[in-house]
């Protein structure tokens, strides 16, 4: 994870969020009295989906359950 100052995040800021949102790499931006995370807005909302994916009871024992289940017997023919 890259970190930048704050004074060069402002410099360059659309570029760094050009950059963030490239590479799906979140950069640390380090102030003088705080720090802050920059993610891509995509990313952002992955992470939210997640969150709430793993937020209903069962759903990530399902998912790990279903990975491991071969593709192919997981496909059906819906007749459409």
């Amino acid at each position: 994870m890259s970190v930048i100052t704050a004074t060069a995040a402002r410099a360059n800021l659309y570029k760094l969020i050009d950059i963030t949102k490239n590479s799906h790499e979140p950069v640390i931006i380090s102030g003088k009295r705080n720090n802050a995370v920059l993610i891509s807005e995509e990313d952002w909302n992955s992470i939210q989906e997640t969150l709430y994916l793993c937020s209903i009871p069962g759903m990530k024992e399902s998912i790990i359950e279903a990975s491991k289940e071969p593709l192919e017997d997981s496909v059906e023919d819906l007749g459409w």
